[in-house]
């Protein structure tokens, strides 16, 4: 049974303004003074965790890096201004044709179950992600795709992973959850149970271990008393016990942090922040990658033709909605790069403002000229209709949002209709690409998570798009170990998007999280997600 909250949740107060602060990444105090027995109570939405979304190597779920970040260490540890030191790996060498990455391993680490980590863990763990039937998409993407070669064990404390072509994202994605190591008796016997996760099963080197997991209710991890291999420059956690409820509403989350009976709470939407009480502080995040944006289908339908897709983007007046339905937390998107993404494109700002003249004229250029007794465009017979669809649940904010953009395309007689769906639902309309648009965001540092939403064999192609110059545009990105000659492959990668509108950018979203008094010591990685390094609870 899950242990209940400490303390009776509390009926919330009257609203109260609370700044949004920006942090870093980096730890704070290193928690000295703390309670080496003390319980930290962690509220997350993790309503699709019991869905078989435990396991990063598998899951595109945020929160399930973001929770199983506690288990799983990577080889090397991305600061927040962006630069790499060790962690598991003491030390790395990229071969002159960037097609090999070498990597000197620490050789006093431990997995929880006893198991040494070494080379041949590295080995089982990429290669399991590698295997296509791990089904592991983004995991996989990161790892290379097709690029991926193979994982050599040249020592026991050396390992060598080889890629087809220079491929410079790898070193970013080597830092992440995702390619993060389980233990090699867990993957031998039990590879088919991460996905589902569990005591004996989670099992990692990281400086907690996971000893209770109730489905929908919540996560128990206990710290790791051998834990001594932190990032370079961060400490272990200086608390015993870190408690995960699963709390999806956020009204719950904010209302519990502001009581005091849970300790930290993440994901807040914007209209929350206001309504966090008490002693507890609120941090906001930028979250790099490709912000949260509509996926215009041009396969088949209306959107096939780009006059439509312009016109259906500057139908829409993005600044007004996202004002006024994020209260102003979260920016306007104006690339399919978010500003703290390495590569953005600045040039793109104010670059395709809301013109509802100019929609209207697209939209008569293309043969949509006349009109239906409720106001949609007709053409040959046909209305002007698109289809939306949307994964459940769906937040009152991205709620509101969908009213407001069917709302500005009504108006230039443009009819989307939309589809709140189930997983499975969606996954029937969204794998043979049935639907006219959908939704997301999508979090990344390196802007390389661009070829799996562009690419024409992209996993993530919700648009449809095929395009030879841009699939070596996204080849080049990839091969390219220059920083700036790498940003100006992404600027015209971007500039491609500006004009055809596959994908229209709405805001860039920010992690916010409220953190009560007792924690001492928080840190936050580059997405904006709680690190535990040097934490403490007084």
């Amino acid at each position: 049974m899950p242990a209940p909250l400490r303390r009776r949740l509390l009926p919330l107060a009257a609203l109260a303004a609370v700044a949004a602060l920006a942090l870093t990444a980096c730890s704070g105090s290193s928690g000295s003074g703390s309670d080496a027995n003390g319980e930290i109570v962690w509220g997350v939405d993790g309503s699709l965790l019991s869905s078989g979304k435990m396991d990063p190597q598998t899951s595109q779920l945020d929160v399930t890096a973001m929770v199983q970040r506690a288990v799983l260490d990577s080889l090397v540890f991305q600061k927040a201004d962006g630069t790499f030191v060790p962690w598991l790996a003491k030390k790395w060498e990229v071969s002159a044709d960037g097609t090999a990455y070498t990597f000197h391993l620490r050789d006093d680490v431990t997995f929880t179950d006893g198991e040494k980590f070494d080379a041949a863990a590295v080995k089982a763990n990429f290669d399991r992600i590698a295997d296509p039937a791990t089904k592991s998409a983004q995991a996989a993407s990161m790892l290379g795709g097709d690029l991926y070669q193979g994982t050599e064990v040249v020592d026991p404390t050396t390992v060598k992973v080889t890629f087809s072509q220079p491929y410079a994202p790898f070193l970013q994605a080597a830092s992440t959850a995702q390619l993060g190591f389980y233990a090699p008796k867990v993957l031998a016997e039990h590879s088919a149970d991460l996905a589902a996760g569990g005591k004996g099963i989670t099992v990692g080197t990281g400086p907690f271990e996971l000893t209770s997991y109730t489905p929908d209710q919540e996560i128990v991890y206990t710290r790791n008393t051998k834990y001594a291999w932190a990032p370079e420059g961060e400490k272990a956690p200086s608390f015993k016990t870190l408690r995960v409820q699963i709390l999806p509403e956020a009204s719950v989350r904010s209302g519990s942090v502001s009581s005091g009976e849970i300790d930290l709470a993440s994901q807040l939407p914007p209209n929350m922040v206001s309504q966090v009480k008490g002693s507890a502080s609120v941090k906001s995040v930028q979250v790099p990658g490709l912000p949260y944006s509509l996926f215009l289908n041009e396969r088949n339908g209306v959107f096939a033709d780009q006059k439509v897709r312009e016109a259906f983007t500057r139908a829409i007046d993005v600044d007004t909605a996202v004002d006024k339905i994020f209260f102003g937390q979260f920016p306007r998107a104006w690339s399919i790069l978010g500003p703290t993404t390495p590569g953005y494109d600045k040039s793109l700002e104010k670059s395709w403002p809301f013109d509802k003249d100019l929609a209207n004229s697209l939209l008569d250029e293309a043969g949509w000229t006349q009109r239906g007794a409720d106001g949609i465009r007709t053409k040959n017979g046909q209305r002007l209709t698109a289809n939306w669809i949307a994964w459940t649940p769906v937040s009152d904010d991205h709620a509101a949002l969908a009213n407001a953009i069917q709302s500005d395309l009504k108006s230039v007689g443009f009819e989307v209709t939309r589809e709140t769906l189930e997983p499975g639902a969606y996954n029937e309309k969204y794998g043979p690409k049935t639907f006219d648009i959908t939704d997301w965001d999508f979090s990344g540092v390196d802007p390389d998570l661009l070829r799996s939403h562009l690419a024409t064999d992209g996993f993530q192609n919700a648009s449809s798009v095929s395009d030879p110059k841009l699939d070596q545009l996204l080849k080049d990105g990839i091969a390219t170990t220059d920083a700036a000659a790498r940003a100006k492959v992404y600027a015209q990668i971007q500039q491609w998007n500006a004009k055809d509108d596959a994908i229209v950018p709405l805001y860039v979203t920010s992690a916010i999280t409220a953190v009560g008094d007792t924690v001492t010591g928080l840190g936050f990685d580059i997405y904006g997600r709680p690190l535990f390094f040097g934490t403490g609870v007084k």
